[in-house]
């Protein structure tokens, strides 16, 4: 157990938080991270999500737990669900889940009050330490510092640990957790040792026994190793202008592809849904078609991905690794001191 002021906060007792991940993050991912003892995400952006197709998520996720668990929303001019809907899919959340989070978007504060009226703690995650300040100003509970690393929509323009210092020393009141490259019990024993109050994981988790993921997908994460993740805007369909980091092998068959159709996937209302060349949209487990051509998305931290692992096995792993660096002297390696 590695109590801080996150673990506190939210009641779990290991500060890994799963990254939302869509339609990847199945309420059986996001339950195995909570039993675990960290804090699982439900995922959100899925097609046709609304307020009726979210209920059997929610409810899924809480027949599956009774430790805290969070939801994830992207909320983004344009996206899906509408605002309206966004405001009712949020209520819901709050009334069921211990967190909810929002994503890409500047913090709002009418979200942040429809959380707290209805008894959740809300996240933000953040790309700059301007950012960060919006969040608290407008009742974040808890912010999550996304560095340029990270898989998946990128908020972060630069390195996690520098973005992380500088959070850190504008936002001083309430957690911070480190989120962009973070794949072994190392890397997050470093940022808990800068200060962060936990860590948000989501590219290991992809390769998760309980993840919604298309085989191709993970074996195309076993493997890659940390230079095949690309930041980039190629997968802009659906969801222009929106920086990215993917595998290379995505970008590379997405582009020698012949056609305007990668394939299709499937509604969380059940309806089939065409999924264009360069579309947004992620390979979940419904996928079919060219697989490998779809946005396979993917962190720096790809490399720590070595097989698929149950995500209890994988918290334990990264807590267990993490927490005997942390309980180490410190050494420092090649440097020679003095007594004057």
């Amino acid at each position: 157990m590695l109590s801080t002021r996150f673990t506190r906060l939210v009641g779990c007792t290991i500060p890994i938080q799963l990254a939302g991940m869509g339609s990847v993050g199945s309420p059986e991912l996001a339950a195995a991270v909570s039993e675990a003892g960290g804090l699982g995400m439900l995922g959100t952006a899925r097609g046709g999500l609304n307020p009726t197709t979210l209920a059997p998520l929610l409810h899924r996720t809480q027949e599956l737990t009774s430790r805290p668990f969070g939801v994830n929303f992207i909320i983004r001019p344009g996206g899906a669900p509408s605002q309206s809907r966004a405001r009712e899919c949020v209520e819901q959340a709050a009334k069921i889940s211990r967190v909810v989070e929002f994503f890409y978007s500047d913090p709002d504060a009418e979200f942040v009050q429809i959380v707290h009226d209805h008894g959740a703690l809300a996240s933000w995650q953040v790309g700059s330490a301007d950012e960060a300040r919006k969040a608290a100003a407008v009742g974040c509970d808890m912010i999550v510092a996304q560095g340029v690393e990270a898989g998946g929509h990128v908020r972060g323009t630069v390195g996690l640990v520098h973005l992380l210092c500088e959070v850190l020393d504008a936002v001083t009141e309430i957690p911070v957790l480190a989120a962009g490259g973070i794949g072994t019990g190392r890397a997050m024993a470093a940022a808990l040792a800068a200060g962060a109050a936990g860590v948000r994981v989501g590219t290991r988790f992809v390769a998760a026994t309980e993840a919604d993921v298309h085989p191709i997908y993970v074996d195309a994460l076993i493997a890659a190793r940390a230079e095949d993740s690309i930041y980039t805007r190629t997968f802009h369909v659906g969801w222009p202008d929106a920086p990215h980091r993917v595998l290379r092998s995505a970008i590379e068959a997405a582009e020698a592809l012949q056609g305007d159709s990668t394939g299709i996937v499937t509604n969380i209302d059940g309806s089939p849904r065409a999924v264009p060349r360069f579309a947004a949209t992620v390979a979940d487990r419904t996928a079919t078609g060219h697989v490998g051509a779809m946005a396979l998305y993917a962190g720096q931290s790809v490399g720590a991905v070595k097989r698929i692992m149950p995500a209890r096995e994988i918290v334990r792993e990264l807590a267990e690794e993490a927490g005997e660096f942390l309980r180490r002297p410190v050494e420092l390696h090649g440097a020679e001191t003095s007594g004057h």
